[in-house]
């Protein structure tokens, strides 16, 4: 056995490290990324569930990969097979190499690259980077949180009313988000469910969620990014955010500054119990 698996690899790395090796690979990502929005985009569906997958998940993924990857750490990636040894390992890379495909491939600048490193169930760290807008963000729990390099925090609001709340695109189309069309809250359809969770990680918004089911790569690194920034993050229901489960897909969660807590917490607990 090598020294890294003998000991716990939080040994090995201090958050400052941990962060410089996301801030690293994002930046490799980012250069990946802009090469592809030089030329026309085509997608094909996955045979497996039918989603979207393009030449620069794929490119984008074995970039992430071969940089971060270490012996003695386990792996989880949408654009790749899922090795279960990742279960005995302590520390896990979580990523999504371009979450928003669809958003991607139209044009839309609402996609994202999306990194978590996950310790003993948790979310430590994480980095997501939009390419097409030149934002990143990057934060740790020991480190707090920083948005194009400048230290920041989640929102201090603690009313919903006239909060801005980012929905999800797809969600909003199929009209999901239609109960809370009078709600005292506004309202922004966006893509990218780790780009939105980055968002109100730094307070340009004060609340995302979602009642559809979510894999660990969609939202791993979002929430790494809103505990790094002092907000709250719960999954449905009323769940603590735990990771590196042999199933991958997560009911639904919502995210917050902690002014909003309750009451978010309230909204959503009062919609979906039954009549």
């Amino acid at each position: 056995m090598s020294t890294a698996q003998a000991q716990p690899l939080s040994t090995l790395d201090s958050s400052q490290n941990l962060l410089s090796r996301i801030q690293d690979a994002i930046a490799e990502a980012r250069d990946v990324a802009c090469q592809f929005l030089l030329r026309p985009v085509r997608a094909e569906r996955k045979a497996a569930d039918r989603t979207l997958v393009t030449e620069a998940d794929r490119v984008i993924n074995r970039t992430l990969r071969n940089r971060l990857l270490r012996d003695g750490e386990g792996w989880l990636s949408e654009e790749d097979a899922d090795d279960l040894s990742r279960l005995e390992k302590h520390r896990v890379w979580i990523v999504d190499p371009l979450d928003g495909t669809k958003e991607f491939v139209a044009g839309i600048p609402e996609w994202s690259i999306s990194i978590a490193v996950v310790e003993n169930g948790l979310a430590v760290a994480g980095g997501v980077c939009n390419p097409a807008t030149g934002e990143t963000f990057v934060g740790s729990k020991g480190a707090g949180i920083t948005y194009n390099g400048t230290p920041t925090r989640s929102s201090e609001r603690n009313a919903l009313q006239g909060a801005t709340v980012l929905a999800s695109r797809s969600e909003v189309g199929r009209g999901e988000w239609a109960c809370f069309q009078n709600a005292p809250f506004h309202v922004i359809p966006m893509g990218s469910v780790a780009y939105k969770l980055a968002r109100v990680a730094v307070g340009l918004a004060d609340a995302t969620w979602t009642l559809s089911p979510k894999n660990e790569w969609d939202v791993a690194a979002g929430v790494a990014l809103v505990e790094a920034g002092g907000g709250h993050v719960e999954f449905l229901p009323g769940l603590r955010p735990f990771f590196n489960e042999e199933s991958t897909l997560l009911r639904g969660l919502f995210a917050c500054g902690p002014g909003l807590r309750k009451q978010t917490s309230g909204l959503l607990a009062a919609l979906s119990r039954p009549e």
